[in-house]
Formats: C-alpha cells, sequence, structure tokens
C-alpha cells in the first residue's frame, strides 16, 4: 500500500477507513466556525428544517468579526439572529472586536490532525498547524452543525518544495504566498491541497505558516498544510494546549499530483496588482510609479504581532505622508494587548496612524475604510478583486507589512529595501 499525503493521513484517521485522493469519505468534524456573514443563511436553513441544534455547541463557534461593530441595521440584526443561536444551542460565540475568526482558532482552539471547516473561505488558514481546514458554503456548514459530520472529494496534492535556507532582505512570508499564487495562476490549484516542505519550510515559525496557509485559496487550493513539528508544538505550548501537539507528516512514498519549487533565496518583494491576486509582480518590475491614499495593515493575513513589530520598526520616529490614510487592524483583541504592552501602538498613533479595533476591518467593505472612486489602496489582506473593500471603482494592491508600512511613509508604492 503507498504511502499517505498529510490530506490523506488527516482525513483517513478522521472518516475511519483509508482516504485516498479522488475517493468520497465521510469525517468527523472536530471545529465548525461561521461568521456574520455567511452565518445567518447557514442558521436560516438549520431552522427552515426544523432542527436547531448543534451535535457540538462546545465545538461550533460563531464570529462577529466582519462587521465589527456594526455600520447599519441590517447587520445588527445578522448579529441578533446568530446570537439568539447561540444561546438557543449552546455554540459559542466570538463578540465584536474579539478579532478574526482565523487568528481566534489557532490562539485559542484547533490541534494537529483535527478537521475544521468553516463558513468562510480562509478557513484553510489551519492547515498551518497540520489541521485539514477548509472553507465550506452555509449550507453545509448547517448541515455538519447538525450532525457532526460532513463529506469530502479527498484532494489531491501539489508538493510545494523550497530551495534555499534564508530569505533575502525585505522578504517575507507574504511576499512567498503572492509569489506561489503568480507563479501557478488564480485557478492552478482548484480543489487541491498544497503541502509544504522543504528546509526553509521545516524551520518557518507557525506565525508566517498562518499568512502562508491564509492564502492558498486563492490558488483555488482546498487546504494549505504544514506537517507538524517543534515549532508546532512551541505555537501550541505559548497558547496553553502543548498536551495536543501530535507530530503528523506525509509518508515517504506519497504520491502528489504536482511538485512545484521555489527558489526562496532568489525572491524580492511581491506586488499583487489589481484586480486579481495572480497578477503579481517583483516591486522593481511595478511600473509605472503608483501613488497611494490608502494603506491598510492587518486582517487574518498580516494581523499578527509579528507583522505590527515589523510595521512599528519601520514608523518609529517618522510620519506617515500627510496624503496617506493608514489603517492597522490587530488580528484580535491578544495581539492588540500584545502591542499596547510593547508601545507599538503609541508608535502607530505617533506616526499619524488609526489603529482600529480588532476585527476584519476594511478587508470585507461594508464599513472602516471604503475607498472613494479612482483610489488606491495598498493592504496586507488577501484579496483585491475589483470592489472587494466596497467600491468597484477603487484598486486595490497587495503586499507585505513591511512594503505597506514603508509605502504609508512615502505616500506611494516603495521597495522597502531602501532602508533596511
Amino acid at each position: 500500500m503507498l504511502g499517505h499525503t498529510l490530506a490523506e493521513k488527516i482525513l483517513s484517521e478522521k472518516s475511519g477507513q483509508e482516504a485516498k485522493a479522488g475517493t468520497i469519505t465521510v469525517v468527523d468534524v472536530d471545529w465548525i466556525l461561521m461568521q456574520d456573514g455567511t452565518g445567518p443563511l447557514a442558521v436560516k436553513q438549520i431552522e427552515k428544517l426544523g432542527i436547531v441544534k448543534a451535535a457540538r455547541p462546545d465545538h461550533t463557534i460563531i464570529f462577529l468579526d466582519h462587521a465589527s461593530p456594526s455600520p447599519r441595521k441590517e447587520l445588527s440584526n445578522d448579529h441578533k439572529l446568530l446570537r439568539d443561536f447561540s444561546q438557543k444551542t449552546g455554540c459559542l460565540i466570538s463578540e465584536i472586536g474579539k478579532g478574526v475568526s482565523h487568528q481566534i482558532m489557532a490562539e485559542k482552539y484547533i490541534n494537529p490532525g483535527e478537521v475544521l471547516v468553516g463558513a468562510d473561505s480562509h478557513t484553510c488558514t489551519g492547515g498551518a498547524l497540520a489541521v485539514f481546514a477548509t472553507g465550506m458554503g452555509s449550507t453545509d456548514i448547517g448541515m455538519a452543525i447538525v450532525s457532526g459530520k460532513t463529506w469530502f472529494r479527498v484532494p489531491e496534492s501539489f508538493k510545494i518544495i523550497s530551495k534555499g535556507k534564508k530569505l533575502p532582505k525585505g522578504v517575507y512570508a507574504k511576499d512567498i504566498i503572492l509569489y506561489l499564487i503568480g507563479l501557478i495562476g488564480a485557478d492552478g490549484a482548484t480543489y487541491k491541497a498544497l503541502e509544504f516542505t522543504g528546509d526553509f519550510f521545516k524551520e518557518l515559525p507557525v506565525e508566517d505558516r498562518l499568512t502562508i496557509s491564509n492564502m492558498t485559496v486563492e490558488a483555488g487550493a482546498k487546504a494549505g498544510l504544514f506537517p507538524s513539528d517543534r515549532h508546532t508544538r512551541a505555537f501550541l505550548e505559548k497558547y496553553g494546549r502543548k498536551e495536543k501537539y501530535q507530530e503528523i507528516h506525509a509518508d515517504k512514498d506519497a504520491i502528489y499530483e504536482k511538485e512545484v519549487q521555489i527558489d526562496i533565496e532568489g525572491l524580492k518583494p511581491v506586488i499583487s496588482r489589481p484586480h486579481t491576486v495572480d497578477n503579481t509582480v517583483f516591486i522593481d518590475e511595478l511600473k509605472p510609479v503608483t501613488r497611494v491614499d490608502q494603506v491598510f495593515i492587518g486582517t487574518c493575513t498580516n494581523g499578527r504581532i509579528e507583522d505590527l513589530r515589523i510595521v512599528a520598526r519601520i514608523f518609529k520616529g517618522k510620519k506617515i505622508d500627510k496624503r496617506v490614510r493608514c489603517l492597522i487592524t490587530p488580528a484580535s483583541v491578544d495581539v492588540f494587548q500584545k502591542a499596547a504592552e510593547e508601545g507599538l501602538i503609541e508608535i502607530f498613533i505617533r506616526s499619524g496612524a488609526t489603529v482600529l479595533p480588532p476585527g476584519c476591518g476594511a478587508c470585507v467593505g461594508v464599513h472602516q475604510g471604503i475607498l472613494a472612486d479612482g483610489e488606491v489602496c495598498l493592504a496586507t489582506q488577501n484579496r483585491n478583486f475589483k470592489g472587494r473593500m466596497g467600491n468597484p471603482d477603487s484598486h486595490i494592491y497587495l503586499a507585505s507589512p513591511a512594503t505597506a508600512a514603508y509605502s504609508a511613509l512615502t505616500g506611494k508604492i516603495s521597495d522597502v529595501r531602501e532602508i533596511l
């Protein structure tokens, strides 16, 4: 019998049968999440069936993170619907200002070898902790809540291999995943599991793995998986779950549909241009010079304390360009508290930035940073689709927190290597 990929190994364990690529399997679900954008539809589907219950309420979490706090009565009514559902079923609820679902799931809940499904496409973030984590439609999530199970066609896997051991100056995890998406295309890995391996990825901290796994869906992937190792154990220990650690990795004789190599040491800062994530270019190839009206730093992709430290180092003692609005949104209340304790919030305020409450912030385009006609935003979020930030007549570029921070100072998309 041939070996298993990471995806096959986790789904085999959770289904109690051999789950090979292409087969259909029913699995027990460890964790379920929904948020205030997609959750109301899931709840309404459950209510329509007359089954207002949750199989595992203590493992089902409702996040009020997309409109946090709510900017209008329609969204406030959605929040009320979700709060009421939580009261009826005992499902956990993460209130406004607590942070983004994917960051909080990593901080508080998920562990290697588990299955997480969510009514949010970036649920794949959990793959950084060797969790088979994936987004699903609201109806499927509703059925998973009621039954505690779901079905999958087991995905084929791509093996993403790092070549080289050290990132060049000014290059970060965000640049790696933007480069990979540009390399294979927005639909280049549709319904595949991307599995990251190689010397560099083996030494990558979980915080950076979260950034990479988060954006694998932007290449169409079903999941973006890292094996668990000493870095995973250290992350779980930091958040009080050391006993939940188990080592999970692919078998040496596992079968992959494709192998993709990334020359880590040959990378430069990457920019994703409007209006697709795979429209990428190295920053020194970006023509013409692009002035920015708004810089947005945060989200489930790059709102962690490590990202904010990078920004603070660049901002310290400097002022943001007077023509630029710079919005900073920590990914969770834990991140916000750490940033305050370390003096980062003071640096941001003194530099002229606006610090927003933990949550999705401007990324989702319903409040907090909607762009005017023709405006340009450079953001650390995961999507730059037309209209993503609330206005189809605006333009969104994507970059790392370092590139975004330096660009806020200069007023144009700029190469952070100039000051490193």
